[in-house]
């Protein structure tokens, strides 16, 4: 992957933003959830919580293609055409005893306040490995970034 402002802006909303929507299905329906997350040390990765309870948790189970969306939008005085979003489309999978260690530095580096909930023995931590990146700026203009593994 070169570098370019596009990647920038990408990278942007990856380090600057707090939380995302979080994608998913099962038996043919879609459900969207508003996860807090942080991203591996080379921004191949995504990390994200939940309990075991939930239906995400249960729906990635089923399927665990996933659909992710960051955006700008409660940067209320950007201008309208600095809108930005960009969705990371990969596999979710709960991360192992061996795995966890690693994420949860990531995870809690960026969340501290959430550390009594993601070491909770009911949370489960995730990894969404990126395929790909789709920036979308001014409405219209879309980038594509596969992530090569």
């Amino acid at each position: 992957m070169t570098p370019n402002a596009s990647w920038d802006k990408v990278l942007k909303l990856l380090h600057e933003e707090q939380f995302g929507v979080l994608g998913t299905t099962r038996a043919g329906h879609a459900y969207t959830s508003l996860v807090a997350f942080a991203t591996s040390a080379d921004d191949r990765d995504l990390y994200f919580a939940t309990t075991r309870a939930t239906r995400k948790y249960h729906n990635l189970a089923t399927d665990a293609r996933v659909a992710f969306l960051i955006d700008n939008r409660g940067r209320q005085s950007l201008p309208l055409y600095e809108a930005a979003a960009v969705t990371a489309y990969g596999q979710a999978n709960e991360l192992t005893a061996e795995e966890r260690p690693s994420a949860m530095q990531h995870y809690l580096a960026r969340h501290p306040q959430l550390k009594s909930f993601v070491t909770a023995p009911t949370t489960a931590l995730f990894c969404i490995r990126v395929d790909s990146y789709h920036l979308v700026e001014r409405f219209q203009h879309v980038t594509e970034f596969r992530i090569d593994r």
